[in-house]
This record gives structure tokens, C-alpha cells and sequence, in this order.
């Protein structure tokens, strides 16, 4: 006969564990200590198995009748209820450890030791950054739960603080990161490419620069007469001379130049094409370091910070050139655009030699590896024209 409530409630505990049985398998087991907990037997394939419910009264008789019932249904169909509870079990804590989180960082670290194709430690840094930016809404999601809807509301909520680039490169990253989960096994779908149009296109900013001659040589005799930093007077001068990437520059290590040969050499890992960069030393840039070297006793960077044992401060440069009154006129950067504006107009360099002088990649293989044997002589002479140049706009109007 079918259990009432009424005859739980008075089962009282025994010397040993007894079983209360209801309908259909399902039974109450009456622990000596006095606990009541809900299990159904059942037999899966000619094996007998039981399955737990829980205990009464947080299970009560009709949900363990209702559990029962759904048991015997998937029982039917061919599915061992104990499995799909353990399955899901399975699913559940995997959800919980492979959360976007979880997964973007793990995305994160294998970029940052992916040998020779590894981001660099400035990459990761802006990485880790856009991650932050999306934790709070994102983070704890299991990323095989990340839907359109989900993720528009989070790039939104970054778009709508004026950030349209920042929301741009977020919903990139975010489907790297889900792409990675794909590839993994941790998830199905990437909804981030299908939110491109969902955006609003961010407006286009070039990097301030001073091209015009004059100007140019005002700007330099303004950076003559500089006094701050020592390491920063010096990374600020030697950015016109050389025209690198900022970050190459500040990061600048004495292990890497070749004073006898004239050559500053970038390892891969520091470039951002991930491609080692030579550099022609000119007599003024070679000058210009060297009046660096008494830090040579206590930093293996050119251009140390405060703290020797780092390298100069994203920002220095530009915030040096803000003091000296050229704020959204120009940047650190804006030296690269100066100097392939000018070299570009003087006629005097082929311009594949001027774009390998910038590190620009070349996307056919061969014309890349080509040109970068075949223009070192014309980069050699051009580096030294181009620093003889900026002196010579120096001197211009000086009277």
C-alpha cells in the first residue's frame, strides 16, 4: 500500500537502518540516528541499482513520488537515471571551473608562451585589461552559456560610456577567447562575429604628428631645450632620430645593440610583428645612447624608470611633449608618421625601404624576406640621412 505522511512522520529509528516502502520501488531508509532518506530501486540493462532522492522532510512524499516517476521515465527510454544524474553532476562542476574567466585566462597565458608567435608582455598587459573590463557582467559565466544577447548587453554597457573602440577590440577579444573554449571542447557556439554590426563604428584617430618642415624643426629645438627625466630626455630625443614603435624604444636593452657594427637589434619577443628588427645606428642616435651608459652599472635597460629594474614608463615620452605644449599635436608615435612623410616626399629612398625601416610586415612572404636583405645598404644611408636632416632643421631660423 502507499505511504502517508502521517506514517513517516511516526517511523521511529531502530537498532539497525529499516526501509519504509511506498509504490513503484520507491522506499524511506530509517537510519538509527533518525535520519529518513528517499531511495528508488530499479534494475537498468538485468542490473539492480537504486538511486538517492534525498532526506524527508526536504524531499517530501509527493516530490519523491514525482522524482520516482521521472526515473522510471528515462528508465523506459533506455537512459540509467544514476548515469544522467552523475553526467550532470559532471557538467555542472565543469560549468563551474570553465567559466569565461577561467577560460580567457587560460586563452591568455598560451598566448603569452606560444614560442615565437607569443604576444608580448605590453599585449598582455592590454589583454588582461579588456578582461577586466568585462568580468564583472561576464565572468562567472560558463562560457558554453555566452549568447548574443548576453554579450551585447556587456559591450554595450562599455560602448555607452563613449569607449566604441574599446567595445570594438572587446568583442574581438571575447571571440578569440570563445574560439579557444571551441577548439578545447568547453563550448559550441561564438556569437561575438555575429555582434560586429550590433556596433557602432568607432570614428578613426591618427596619431598627432608634426609634418610640416618648419614646425618640425621647432618641435626639436623645443626637445633640445627639454629638462626632465634623464631617461626620459634621452628616449624623447632618440625617438625623432630613430622612429620606432614607443614601446621598442623605451624598452631598449644595452644586450641588444651592437655599437662596433652600428646596430640596434630587436629580438622577436619585443617587436609586434614578432619578427626581429634590425635598426641602423646613425652617429647622432649611437650619441644619443651612449650618453646613457652610467646606467649600464645597475640597469640592463637604456631608458630605466625609477625603479631601475624596470624600463621607461608607457607614457613618458608623450607626457613630455604634453609639458612642452604639444599636447594633440604630437606623440611619441607621431615620430613614425613624420619621418615616413618626409622620407616619403624627399624621393631620395625607395618606399619599401622606408616601410621596412618602420617594421611595417609585408603580407607576401617572399617580398618580405627579400626586402629585408635587399634595402639594408639604402637603410643604413637612410638612417643617417634622415638624423642629419632633423639637425639641419634644427639649425634653420635660429638667429
Amino acid at each position: 500500500m502507499p505511504l502517508t505522511v502521517k506514517e513517516i512522520e511516526s517511523a521511529q529509528p531502530q537498532s539497525k537502518p529499516w526501509k519504509l516502502a511506498d509504490e513503484r520501488g520507491l522506499y524511506l531508509l530509517i537510519s538509527p540516528n533518525g535520519s529518513k532518506r528517499w531511495h528508488l530501486r530499479y534494475s537498468f540493462q538485468g542490473e539492480k541499482k537504486k538511486i538517492s532522492f534525498g532526506p524527508f522532510p526536504d524531499v517530501s512524499l509527493k516530490s519523491a513520488r514525482a522524482k520516482r516517476d521521472e526515473a522510471r521515465a528515462l528508465i523506459a527510454d533506455g537512459v540509467d537515471p544514476l548515469r544522467e544524474r552523475r553526467e550532470q553532476k559532471l557538467e555542472a562542476k565543469l560549468a563551474s571551473e570553465h567559466t569565461f574567466a577561467a577560460v580567457a585566462r587560460e586563452y591568455i597565458a598560451k598566448r603569452a608562451n606560444d614560442g615565437d608567435k607569443a604576444i608580448s608582455d605590453a599585449t598582455r598587459h592590454k589583454t588582461e585589461w579588456l578582461l577586466s573590463l568585462i568580468e564583472a557582467r561576464l565572468g562567472r559565466v560558463p562560457v558554453r552559456e555566452i549568447t548574443a544577447p548576453l554579450l551585447l548587453v556587456a559591450l554595450n554597457e562599455v560602448q555607452g560610456s563613449g569607449r566604441r573602440e574599446t567595445a570594438r577590440r572587446l568583442r574581438s577579444f571575447v571571440g578569440r577567447v570563445l574560439n579557444y573554449a571551441i577548439a578545447t571542447g568547453r563550448a559550441e557556439n561564438n556569437p561575438a562575429p555575429a555582434l560586429r554590426g550590433a556596433l557602432a563604428t568607432p570614428s578613426v584617430r591618427h596619431h598627432p604628428a608634426v609634418i610640416d618642415p618648419e614646425a618640425l624643426g621647432e618641435l626639436l629645438r623645443a626637445i633640445d631645450g627639454y629638462r626632465g627625466f634623464a631617461s626620459t630626455n634621452a628616449a624623447l630625443k632618440l625617438s625623432a632620430h630613430l622612429f620606432q614603435r614607443p614601446g621598442e624604444i623605451r624598452t631598449m636593452k644595452w644586450a641588444d645593440l651592437d655599437f662596433v657594427n652600428s646596430i640596434w637589434t630587436i629580438p622577436a619577443i619585443g617587436t609586434k610583428m614578432r619578427r626581429e628588427h634590425r635598426v641602423p645606428l646613425s652617429r647622432q642616435a649611437s650619441t644619443i645612447i651612449r650618453s646613457m651608459e652610467d646606467v649600464t652599472a645597475y640597469s640592463e635597460y637604456v631608458f630605466p624608470s625609477f625603479n631601475p629594474k624596470r624600463p621607461l614608463s608607457e607614457n613618458a615620452v608623450t607626457g613630455a611633449l604634453k609639458r612642452l605644449g604639444y599636447a594633440g599635436v604630437m606623440t611619441a608615435h607621431g615620430f613614425r608618421t613624420t619621418a615616413c612623410s618626409l622620407l616619403n616626399e624627399s624621393g631620395e629612398f625607395h618606399p619599401d625601404a622606408i616601410e621596412r625601416a618602420l617594421a611595417h610586415q609585408d603580407s607576401n612572404a617572399v617580398r618580405a624576406a627579400y626586402n629585408r636583405t635587399q634595402y639594408w645598404d639604402e637603410r643604413v644611408r637612410m638612417m643617417q640621412w634622415w638624423s642629419d636632416k632633423i639637425d639641419s632643421l634644427k639649425q634653420l631660423n635660429t638667429a
